[in-house]
């Protein structure tokens, strides 16, 4: 890891929904370490700033991307950003999807809205060696088709289930309609030899996980990711804080055994 910016080129973008964007980098000389699937990098967008953004494919499957909605000024210039021009960053940062606590196991993945982006890298290094899981069933929910991220993508994934649900349907949309946790009825797994993996709103990973360790999940196999306010990435600042955890040292990937009362605490 270092301090100072590496310098990443754009060499494909694809607009996602109206407000994000996916973005393919290479760098234009020495690469960082490898990410895995649920790390973090801090993203540099010249004259205006660096956010953190979690990986939405890595080098192993597919090439190093990140997916970044607009909701400030750097975030939006990422946004802007077109093939060919530079960017910066700086990581490998924080705690992957722990996939090997899966093996053997059915694994399920379940993403509310942008979240799908985090957990697309776990969804396609698993589905990369099938052989080492049970059934892998894939949950997406959104407020609308028009927020869906990645659309085309799980038509190609080969797994025992996929399932799109979305809040608020438009008059094209031919799918469900609902909040994603409606769709475990009909994902294929057993609960006590099933890990979980969850991603999105805060609301939608509590309401999630609660559901999953109801069904008998353990707590320490729903593996959660809790993206708050990180910034420094070196656990420094502490702006990240969460009670005992500084999300970007010891996560954002974290188990639900530690999450669970700490995102039942009301923000100040």
């Amino acid at each position: 890891m270092t301090a100072v910016p590496v310098p990443y080129r754009v060499v494909d973008h694809r607009r996602e929904t109206s407000d994000s964007v996916t973005l393919w980098l290479e760098p234009l000389a020495e690469a960082l370490d490898d990410f895995v699937p649920g790390q973090f990098a801090m993203v540099h967008c010249f004259g205006r700033g660096e956010i953190p953004l979690s990986v939405s494919s890595v080098q192993a499957t597919g090439g190093l991307a990140h997916t970044v909605r607009a909701v400030g000024a750097v975030s939006a210039g990422l946004c802007e950003a077109r093939t060919g021009d530079v960017l910066g960053l700086r990581g490998p940062y924080g705690t992957g999807w722990d996939l090997a606590q899966a093996h053997g196991r059915d694994l399920l993945v379940v993403a509310g809205g942008i979240g799908l982006a985090p957990l697309r890298p776990l969804i396609l290094s698993a589905l990369a060696e099938p052989e080492a899981y049970g059934r892998i069933s894939v949950l997406i929910g959104a407020r609308t088709p028009a927020d869906l991220i990645a659309r085309e993508e799980p038509k190609d994934w080969r797994t025992a289930y996929t399932g799109v649900t979305v809040d608020r349907p438009d008059a094209d949309w031919p799918g469900d309609v609902g909040v994603v946790t409606q769709l475990l009825e009909r994902a294929p797994f057993e609960p006590v030899e099933t890990t979980a993996f969850v991603c999105g709103p805060e609301p939608m990973i509590r309401a999630t996980a609660r559901e999953l360790a109801r069904l008998g999940l353990p707590p320490h196999r729903i593996q959660v990711s809790l993206e708050r306010n990180m910034r420094c990435a070196t656990g420094h600042c502490g702006h990240c804080q969460l009670g005992p955890l500084l999300v970007c040292r010891d996560g954002p990937v974290v188990g639900w055994d530690q999450a669970e009362a700490l995102l039942s605490v009301r923000e100040l």
